[in-house]
């Protein structure tokens, strides 16, 4: 299965879209623009192991699993009103549950 990312700018009261190749690296700048937030904010969330990237900043990669990641944090953040660590903890908690139904799912 191809996942295709993409994200929604608003422009001129118009939205456009902009596709994000799964199989291309961004580099830390270019990774917060595509999430729209700031890179202080990309930051805080490889701190809380929201985004699981072990490299020195300088030389930070992030794929569109990333960004699709980012946003989900962004959508938990924003929707509850949660702060970054109970946001580490819900995304954990969702991922776990992903992967028993995928379990579930392959013993029947």
């Amino acid at each position: 299965m191809t996942t295709i990312q993409y994200k929604e700018i608003l422009h001129d009261g118009h939205y456009q879209i902009e596709m994000i190749d799964e199989n291309v690296a961004l580099d830390l700048e270019h990774f917060a623009e595509n999430c729209g937030q700031s890179t202080e904010w990309v930051l805080k969330l490889i701190d809380y192991d929201i985004l699981p990237i072990k490299a020195d900043p300088k030389h930070y990669q992030f794929i569109a699993a990333d960004v699709d990641r980012a946003q989900r944090a962004y959508r938990l953040q924003r929707d509850f009103d949660a702060s970054l660590p109970a946001v580490a903890v819900m995304l954990d908690l969702i991922d776990e549950v992903q992967q028993l139904r995928k379990q579930l799912k392959h013993l029947h």
